[in-house]
């Protein structure tokens, strides 16, 4: 974590509009974490902001599996600790293993891996340093996703790049269990 408190106050349940109750309760009512609680302090952001983000976490065409992958190392570049803490159990749940999540920290130059996993990671690298993916792990990556996979690739680093900057900037803390 780069900050240890926040700079943009989560909304506690007192504070909730019924807009904001109506889009914060929609998936899990029992525990809203903090992420949400924060960026639903900009309603009209949120509300246009939570599709995008449902699509690239729920409903793109990549695997479970490949996705955390993707979001976990974008998350440990970002070093944004609240991000990979909360899909360190994302990615257990969608079949990575600890040792796994481990080696994503270290990347692509990090033995044991497969090489369509290496290629995601080195995707991840690309774009994290040049916005850019190389023609040669273009066609790695290429090998097995189709053209709709390619662009959910590039989205899913994209829009959690952007979630990782305004989790370290907001100071968004993880939640207490």
């Amino acid at each position: 974590m780069r900050l240890s408190s926040p700079r943009i106050m989560p909304l506690n349940d007192a504070e909730w509009t019924d807009e904001q109750r109506e889009l914060l309760t929609r998936g899990n009512p029992q525990r809203v974490l903090n992420i949400f609680r924060t960026l639903a302090r900009h309603i009209d952001f949120y509300r246009r902001w939570l599709p995008f983000g449902n699509h690239v976490l729920l409903k793109s065409t990549l695997p479970a599996r490949d996705r955390e992958i993707l979001i976990l190392r974008i998350g440990h570049l970002c070093k944004s600790g609240y991000e990979f803490h909360q899909h360190t159990a994302i990615g257990k749940r969608a079949g990575l293993t600890d040792e796994e999540i481990e080696r994503i920290k270290i990347g692509p130059g990090a033995s044991a891996w497969q090489a369509f996993d290496r290629a995601l990671l080195q995707a991840v690298d690309e774009l994290h340093r040049d916005a850019f993916i190389a023609d040669a792990t273009w066609t790695a990556v290429s090998e097995r996703y189709d053209s709709k996979q390619l662009i959910d690739l590039v989205f899913t680093v994209g829009q959690y790049t952007m979630v990782s900057m305004a989790l370290n900037t907001f100071g968004v803390q993880i939640e207490r269990e």
